[in-house]
């Protein structure tokens, strides 16, 4: 059964591909593996290496640090997985939403923060 750190570090993976637009096979072919290498790193089925870790943060231009956001230590796999009101649990792991961020940050700033606070107003409606 993986762990769930790895698991967590899997989805910041997955999560951190999906935002800058990079598909498995780009990702694979960058640190010098096989996409179904990264698969398995982000499914949590194997564990990432740390100098693993190191070239893929490299090749997404990222610090080592982003994929252990949000894993506190002692947390419980329940812990980590409780979702706030209406967030689903694996907020990272849904594409949607983070076609949705990678969407919203595309606008120009302005017109994003009416954007923003028209959303803020509806969810308070709802």
């Amino acid at each position: 059964m993986p762990h769930l750190v790895d698991v967590h570090v899997g989805k910041r993976i997955r999560h951190r591909r999906w935002l800058v637009g990079m598909t498995q096979q780009q990702l694979a072919e960058s640190v010098g593996i096989k996409f179904q290498q990264i698969q398995k790193y982000e499914t949590g089925a194997n564990r990432v290496s740390a100098s693993r870790l190191w070239d893929i943060a490299a090749a997404m231009e990222v610090d080592v640090a982003f994929f252990f956001e949000g894993v506190e230590a002692g947390q419980s796999a329940d812990a980590a997985q409780t979702p706030s009101r209406n967030t689903p649990a694996d907020l990272l792991g849904d594409k949607e939403a983070l076609d949705l961020v990678r969407s919203y940050y595309a606008i120009p700033e302005n017109q994003r923060r009416r954007l923003f606070d028209l959303a803020r107003v509806l969810s308070d409606v709802a």
